[in-house]
Parts: structure tokens; C-alpha cells; sequence
């Protein structure tokens, strides 16, 4: 198992419930899927450095993870197809 974290962006008027319930189905999803989840950091809402698709803002959420390079093309298919998600970034950390 490797390390990773993803960065993603929720669109703003996203309520609050539904923010926990996103950012508890993608701890979940890892969890199930034979990783685990190392630190859940959720930032809050923030001003983007960018437009996108036509935001000025949105609520960061950053999850380390530790999990197989398998489950983390699956992760991005999900996020991709997510349409509450604005932008995301996985990475995989240095040991």
C-alpha cells in the first residue's frame, strides 16, 4: 500500500449536511475498498485562486490515505463523475 492524499473542491452551495455526507462516502469508499484513512482535514470555504466553471469559491476538503494504485483510478473516476465536485488532485506521497 502506498500513501496518497487527494485535494477536492465541493461547489459552494452545497449544504452543510451534504458536505459531511460527501466527505464521509469518499472516507468510506477508501475504507471499503482495503485502504485507510490516515487524516481527514476539511478546510471550509474558501476563495479559489481561479474561476471555475463560473465559482469564485468553494469548501476544501483534504483526506490522506493510504490505499492500492488500483483503488486510486477508481477514486478519480468517482470524483470525476461527482457533479457536487468542482476540482480535485491525488497524489502520492514520498516515504
Amino acid at each position: 500500500m502506498n500513501d496518497y492524499e487527494v485535494v477536492y473542491i465541493i461547489k459552494p452551495e452545497v449544504e452543510e449536511d451534504a458536505i459531511s455526507e460527501l466527505v464521509k462516502k469518499y472516507s468510506d469508499l477508501v475504507a471499503n475498498n482495503d485502504g485507510e484513512v490516515v487524516n481527514v482535514d476539511e478546510w471550509g470555504k474558501r476563495k479559489l485562486a481561479y474561476e471555475i466553471m463560473k465559482y469564485n469559491e468553494g469548501y476544501y476538503v483534504l483526506m490522506e490515505f493510504k490505499s492500492s494504485s488500483d483503488f486510486v483510478k477508481e477514486l478519480e473516476r468517482l470524483l470525476r463523475i461527482d457533479e457536487k465536485i468542482l476540482k480535485f488532485l491525488v497524489t502520492r506521497k514520498e516515504q
